[in-house]
This record gives structure tokens, C-alpha cells and sequence, in this order.
């Protein structure tokens, strides 16, 4: 290691030595070209930067800045890259049918297989995997009219576009196509086929019932309604009378204050128009967030932002429970485990999960757009949208620091703060240095050098994929006995590995979020923001005694810097410690709630 001095600003650089700059360099395209070696890395990181981190200065630290050695990371990187799956569609099919979002849409080629379908077809059709033409729900004795019609688009160089009304298999029920020749972007010629089926958002029942004071059964006569079902058809489905159902149609019109079944349905469908707008189901992989084995399905919402930006969120327990911002930690644990989903909904708690830029079907800031000022604008939003003016707070580990500032920008909305396993701001050295190494490399990686973290963190993320979470969760908590036995905790695991699908799936990434998060603030001095709130809102952090991120002599520095924050101990948790010991949180909240 050498030391050199800048004159102009007599500021001293720090940088490894020839020996330690090139076992580095060995290492980092080692991890480029295979994620698994990613912790010899980690390790020799440790035993070379380690030492510089102690000769500057915890408000200045910025090492190893030097055009060299920013040029080598950039190069791996663009190895990296080659070794991650694209989140983009690749043959360009999904783009075309972008522009339809509620109306099922679908690409026919030549030999009448459907090559794409948009998610409001998949839902008003029941298509299969490798679905043909003679998948659609059209009655048999027009689907040699639709075959015709698409045939006549393939052969003639004059028409391009078509109109075909068909009957559904559903007696009753009509389906208007529109038909249009189009090139895919390899070339092919398809068809694409537009219908007028009606696609419902999942959850539209629920916005009938709240919007016109409705039962769930008049909900679902209003949604079969719309559906084209005639009123004996409903009332064979449902086990009742004709008389039955003419008098709850009657309940409807009366609510509705409409006079007529024609105007009860175009308010409905007024009413689906307007949920397009704001709230929709996310279409593609993960409509729903669903478990393996305890966890029932969950519906994503969506929230159209002004700047156009997509912005998902879950709600867990009691739709219409007290509500509860839930912050789920830049790992995206977004879910519980199932019996804490469960006594959420007993106790009555509707838990408000929104998905920050960049997480799930979330969309990325700008490269140069403040990250938290939109993770901040998205949250009030989402509260807004499910119509909270205050709530109370649960977050996770480092995201004390977003409930922090949330609080301290909008005083009126939030009664309280629950942190588990949280993190105060970090102001002494020792505080990273304690960490374990897999924390400290990121959260000191984070600090120290800054410039290089989005490789570190895109390498951790490929290593996850490539080697599996469970087996990745080991490695990063393998010297916390409490969180590997929380890993290993089947109800535990079903959570962190289901909930963690928006930061990492098959298709997905949340690399670049989590970086920027890291790299925006909450490593800075904020403990003017945590003082502010002294006396103006309670704070309750619950922390396990084996966290690795937030060790016992931190921890105890935290109650000695903050001794009018309420401070609890959980002896047998580290700082996974919500997923197996959810119960005395969720007490606290609830006293929170009650005062």
C-alpha cells in the first residue's frame, strides 16, 4: 500500500500497492467471467482495503479513485452483462402488443399459432402454453370464419385489415375481432388480433363494493352483467331464482342510481376505463405474488406516476384493516411468512408494500433523477391512492432511514415508527468494521468506494442467480446462528424467497436499484433527521443480539446516542429476526395503533 498527497487540495490519496492492485485486478475478472468466485474476492478485498479504510477520513472517504482501476471495473461489468439474462423481450413480440393493455390482444402467424398474447387475453381467454387458433373461446361453427379471414390477410396484398363478429363459446356472448397484418421485427408476417372482451382488473369486485356500498354477491351479479351473461344464465349458475336475481339487479340499479341494465353496465365499464388509469394488475410474470406452499396469491396494484413511471405495490392482511406502511428492506422482502399474514388480517392491519424504482415491474428512475425524491413522491402516493392519511411505520434494517425521512417530510401523515433490526445513522469507523464481511464489503464498499459498487453489487446479484437464494442467504448470514436458523425455518424461507422475487427472478434484477439506494444518503450523517423527531413521534427498534449488520457494541453506541428512542433486544435473532419473530413486532405495533 503507498500513499501520495495531492498538493493542489492537500488532500491524501490512498491506493494499494503494484502487488495488491494486480492480485485485485486477477480477482475481479475472475468474478467477471464466473459469479461463484465472487467471495475470494470478497475475501482478498477485505485483506487489501481494510487497511486504507482506517488512513481517511469517515466524512471524505472516497478511495482508490483513479481513472485506472474505474476503467478495469467498467470492463468487467460489460463482462458481467454478457452473463445476465436480458429483462427486454427479445424477439420484439411484446412491443407490439404494448399498446393494448385492457383490450385482449394476440399475434397469429401463417400456420395459426399464436405466437404472443397480451396478459388481458391470457386472462379473458384461458390460453395454454403453445396455444393455436383453435384454443380461442369461439364457438365451432365460426372458427372456419375467423380461419378464413385470417387466411385471405396472409394471401392478399389488398387487405390488410378486417372486422369479423364470432359467438363465443359462452351462449350469448359475442366476440368482435379486428384483424391487422403487421411485420414482427424478424421479418415474419402475423396477424394481430384485437377483441372487444372485456378484461376486469383483479380486485374490480372490491372497487364496486367500496365505490357503490355493494354485497359481494351484487359485486359479482354487476361483473356477470358486463360479462354479456343473461339473467337466467346467472341465476342457473348461482342456484337461484330468476326472481332472485331481477330483485338484486334492482338493489344495483338503486345504488347505482342508474335506471336501467344498458346504463348499469356502461358504468361499470366507465368504471373499468377509470381503474385502467390508476390501479391495475401488472401484467406479465408476476401479475400475482404467489408462494409455494402457506402463502395465498396476492394481487400486485399499480400507480401511473406523473412522469409516467409504472409503481407497484401489495397489500397483505385486511384490505380494509388499519393501515400500516410497510418498508421491506432493499432485498425487496415484500411478503411474510404466512402465519404472519394471517394475524395481520386477525388483528386487523392492512399492510401498504410499495415496490421502489426499480424492484418488480416497478420503472427505474432516470439515471440522474434523485432516486430517494422518488422513492419518497412514490410511497405518499401509493398512501394516497389507498386513501391513508396516517399511519404508522414498519421497516426493515437500513430503510429506518427512509422511514426517517418520510416522517420528516410529511409530520402530519405518520404516528409512529417500528425499525426491526434497524440501523441508525453510522458515525464512528468502528461501526462498518464491525460488521461481518459480506456486510461490510457492500455497506463499507458503499462508503469507501462508491464508484466501484455497482459491480459489486451486479456480481452479488448474478452469484444469487446462479448459485440459488437459499444457498446465497447461507453464505451472506452463515456467521449469524439466529439467521441461518431463520433461513431454514420452512415459513421463514417461503417468505424471503417469495418476497424477493421483485429484487431477483429468473427475468429481473434490481442490481442498479439497490446500488443507487446504497449510494444516496443513508450512509451520509442523518442524525439531525432522527433528532428532529424527538417528542413529535414514538421510534421502537427491535433489534437481535446476533444482527451482523448491526452488531451488540453497535447496537449499545445506538442507545447511548439516542437514549429517548425505545430500544427492545430479541436475544435468539439476528437481522432477519421479523421473519421468525414477527409476533412481538406485530404486538408493538398494535399498542402503537392503540394510542
Amino acid at each position: 500500500m503507498t500513499s501520495n498527497r495531492h498538493t493542489a487540495d492537500k488532500v491524501d490519496v490512498v491506493t494499494l500497492s503494484d502487488a495488491d492492485r494486480a492480485a485485485t485486478l486477477d480477482r475481479l475478472y475472475d468474478v467477471a467471467l464466473d459469479p461463484v468466485r465472487y467471495e475470494a474476492l470478497l475475501d482478498h478485498w477485505e485483506s487489501a482495503i481494510g487497511p486504507l479504510r482506517a488512513q481517511v477520513d469517515l466524512d471524505a472517504p472516497r478511495l482508490l479513485d483513479e481513472p485506472q482501476i474505474s476503467e478495469h471495473f467498467r470492463r468487467a461489468t460489460a463482462f458481467l452483462d454478457r452473463l445476465a439474462p436480458e429483462d427486454a423481450d427479445h424477439d420484439g413480440l411484446d412491443a407490439m402488443l404494448a399498446p393494448f393493455d385492457r383490450v385482449p390482444a394476440l399475434l397469429l402467424d401463417r400456420c395459426r399459432h399464436i405466437r404472443a398474447a397480451n396478459p388481458a387475453a391470457h386472462q379473458a381467454m384461458a390460453l395454454p402454453e403453445n396455444a393455436r387458433l383453435f384454443d380461442l373461446p369461439i364457438h365451432e361453427a365460426d372458427m372456419d370464419a375467423l380461419a378464413g379471414a385470417l387466411d385471405i390477410l396472409f394471401d392478399s396484398r389488398e387487405k390488410d385489415t378486417a372486422v369479423l363478429r364470432v359467438r363465443s363459446v359462452q351462449a350469448g356472448h359475442l366476440i368482435v375481432f379486428r384483424l391487422q397484418r403487421c411485420v414482427a421485427p424478424d421479418g415474419s408476417v402475423l396477424v394481430l388480433a384485437a377483441s372487444n372482451e372485456i378484461s376486469m382488473p383483479p380486485g374490480f369486485c372490491e372497487i364496486l363494493i367500496e365505490a357503490f356500498d355493494l354485497t359481494q354477491t351484487e359485486a359479482d351479479i354487476l361483473c356477470h352483467l358486463v360479462d354479456c351473461r343473461g339473467v337466467n344464465e346467472i341465476a342457473a349458475e348461482r342456484g337461484r331464482s330468476v326472481d332472485t336475481i331481477r330483485a338484486q339487479i334492482k338493489s344495483l340499479l338503486a345504488k347505482t342510481e342508474t335506471h336501467s341494465q344498458l346504463e348499469l353496465v356502461r358504468l361499470a365499464l366507465s368504471m373499468i376505463d377509470m381503474t385502467a388509469m390508476t390501479v391495475r394488475a401488472a401484467p406479465g410474470p408476476r401479475v400475482v405474488s404467489r408462494g409455494y406452499a402457506a402463502l395465498s396469491e396476492r394481487d400486485f396494484k399499480s400507480l401511473v406516476m406523473p412522469d409516467g413511471r409504472r409503481v407497484d405495490y401489495l397489500i397483505l392482511g385486511a384490505p380494509r384493516g388499519r393501515p400500516v406502511l410497510y418498508l421491506p428492506l432493499d432485498f425487496g422482502l415484500v411478503r411474510w411468512p404466512a402465519s404472519a399474514e394471517a394475524c395481520a388480517t386477525l388483528r386487523g392491519l392492512k399492510i401498504i408494500v410499495p415496490l421502489r424504482p426499480g424492484y418488480g415491474l416497478s420503472d427505474m428512475v432516470a439515471q440522474g433523477a434523485d432516486y430517494d425524491a422518488a422513492l419518497y413522491d412514490d410511497t405518499m402516493r401509493v398512501l394516497r391512492a389507498e386513501k391513508v392519511t396516517r399511519c404508522p411505520i414498519l421497516c426493515l434494517s437500513g430503510d429506518a432511514y427512509y422511514a426517517v425521512k418520510l416522517a420528516r417530510l410529511n409530520p402530519l401523515a405518520f404516528s409512529g415508527i417500528v425499525a426491526c433490526s434497524g440501523m441508525l445513522p453510522l458515525t464512528r469507523r468502528e461501526q462498518f468494521e464491525r460488521m461481518h464481511k459480506w456486510h461490510r464489503f457492500i455497506m463499507a464498499g458503499a462508503k469507501y468506494t462508491p464508484h466501484l459498487l455497482p459491480f459489486m453489487v451486479k456480481a452479488g446479484f448474478l452469484l444469487a442467480r446462479k448459485i440459488g437464494k437459499r444457498n446465497f442467504l447461507h453464505a451472506v448470514y452463515g456467521n449469524s446462528i439466529a439467521d441461518v436458523a431463520t433461513i431454514e425455518d420452512p415459513e421463514a424461507f417461503e417468505a424471503l424467497a417469495t418476497g424477493s422475487e421483485v429484487a431477483l427472478s429468473d427475468n429481473h434484477s434490481a442490481h442498479a436499484a439497490f446500488s443507487r439506494q446504497l449510494v444516496s444518503g443513508q450512509l451520509d450523517d442523518w442524525s439531525a433527521d432522527v433528532e428532529a423527531l424527538r417528542g413529535e413521534l414514538p421510534l421502537v427498534f427491535m433489534n437481535g443480539a446476533q444482527d451482523p449488520q448491526v452488531p451488540l457494541a453497535t447496537f449499545e453506541e445506538f442507545r447511548r446516542d439516542y437514549p429517548w428512542i425505545e430500544f427492545h433486544l430479541l436475544e435468539d435473532a439476528g437481522q432477519l429476526a421479523f421473519f421468525r419473530h414477527w409476533r412481538p413486532v406485530l404486538d408493538r405495533l398494535t399498542l402503537l395503533l392503540a394510542d
